[in-house]
């Protein structure tokens, strides 16, 4: 596996490296052609500017020391100079591309390969006033000479290429460890969620198993079967509530992409909402429940905020004790305090885990499943929500959840 991983990053090293010389090369080769044309353009301007080329022929200037090749060509195509070679015997210039282009357009460019090997001459000719050509040749090297003096370049960037597909490979590796990793980490929490959501099925199913054959066997008398009809119902509502927040759970896990259809909603509409269903849930347990604040329009889904919402209330009514309050604010964020049993500050972190309970005892008590915080938790990631929880055990709890 590390082999072919290696082979596979030195293929696609080696490929992107030849096409980046190639491209760069051809790229660099075409401005290289614009500089030199430009450079002999002016430096034409010049001598046509300063009659420089009459001034040569006349003193019979012989080899320019910068490499230049200056010829002035008549209107017929007759050399009237050449600074390289004795004009009356050169042939008749009149039919270079260079030549008609420039008594055609007023310049003309030509490159063509130099009897030297990869070595190019690049052309320039401008139309005087005076109806003759000044020429100017300058011999460069071609593109493959480009390549041949970049090749040890090349060659040390495959090198350093190869060096770092095998340093970026044993990183590939590193990443792919920590991906099998994680893999099995998921695979042991979905193992423990199974386990956990075994066991609390099993505990109202074992009472109302329980409950419903002692009614069958006709042993419970009547008032002892009124009580355990109630403890049927109690343990069916709570196996039902509990089927119903897994169901939710794994809808959101099963969809990394769940999206739900959003629209623009009213927090503090929502929760007036909320504060009205669980009044009578508050009254039963003694808990006083309050709103204020002001509207906060949003773009989200009303059911799942609806469910945050009353979430929320529910453990702060759950967790409470009688005579205590439930305040539920809203601003520029959604805040429900209480001054229930709180959370002690090593449980702080855990309280969005599934199935984790601070008072065991006292959730199965109020029906609670230990779901309500993982299923707000994932309501708050659809909405891009930040959630912020601060406690004090005995003094109570506020969770803020701020909507960006």
């Amino acid at each position: 596996m590390k082999k072919k991983i290696n082979l596979n990053f030195m293929l696609v090293i080696v490929f992107s490296v030849f096409l980046t010389v190639f491209l760069t090369t051809i790229v660099s080769y075409q401005l290289f052609k614009k500089e030199v044309f430009s450079d002999l353009s002016s430096f034409v301007e010049i001598m046509d500017d300063t009659d420089l080329v009459r001034q040569m022929k006349e003193n019979e200037f012989i080899r320019s020391r910068d490499g230049l090749r200056i010829t002035w060509i008549a209107g017929d195509g007759s050399v009237l100079y050449d600074s390289h070679t004795d004009h009356p015997v050169m042939d008749n210039h009149g039919d270079r591309p260079e030549v008609v282009q420039a008594m055609q357009q007023g310049e003309g460019f030509c490159i063509r390969k130099s009897q030297t090997m990869d070595q190019n001459i690049f052309f320039y000719a401008r139309k005087t006033e005076d109806g003759t050509v000044v020429r100017v040749a300058k011999e460069t090297g071609s593109i493959w000479s480009i390549y041949r003096n970049i090749f040890p370049v090349t060659l040390g960037m495959l090198v350093l290429s190869f060096l770092i597909s095998v340093w970026i490979a044993r990183k590939l590796m590193v990443m792919i460890h920590s991906q099998h990793e994680e893999a099995l980490k998921n695979a042991k929490l979905r193992q423990e969620f199974t386990a956990n959501v075994s066991h609390e099925l099993k505990t109202p199913l074992t009472s109302i198993s329980g409950y419903s054959e002692l009614i069958a066997s006709g042993m419970a008398s009547r008032k002892e079967g009124r009580h355990f009809a109630e403890e049927i119902h109690d343990n069916a509502q709570r196996l039902l509530t509990l089927i119903n927040d897994i169901l939710q759970l794994s809808e959101m896990d099963d969809a990394p992409d769940y999206k739900p259809s959003f629209e623009s909603i009213d927090i503090f509409e929502l929760a007036g909402r909320c504060v009205h269903m669980m009044k009578p849930v508050a009254e039963k347990h003694g808990v006083e429940l309050s709103l204020d604040g002001t509207s906060l329009c949003i773009q989200g889904n009303r059911g799942l905020l609806e469910e945050l919402i009353y979430n929320l209330c529910d453990n702060a009514i759950r967790y409470n004790r009688e005579g205590g309050h439930v305040w539920i604010s809203v601003t520029d964020q959604l805040v429900v305090r209480d001054d229930g049993i709180g959370i002690s500050k090593k449980y702080q972190k855990r309280v969005f885990e599934r199935f984790f309970r601070v008072d065991k005892s006292r959730s199965k008590k109020t029906g609670g499943t230990g779901l309500g915080l993982a299923i707000v938790k994932h309501i708050a990631e659809v909405h891009n929500a930040d959630i912020r929880l601060e406690s004090e055990e005995g003094t109570g709890t506020t969770v803020c959840v701020i909507f960006s």
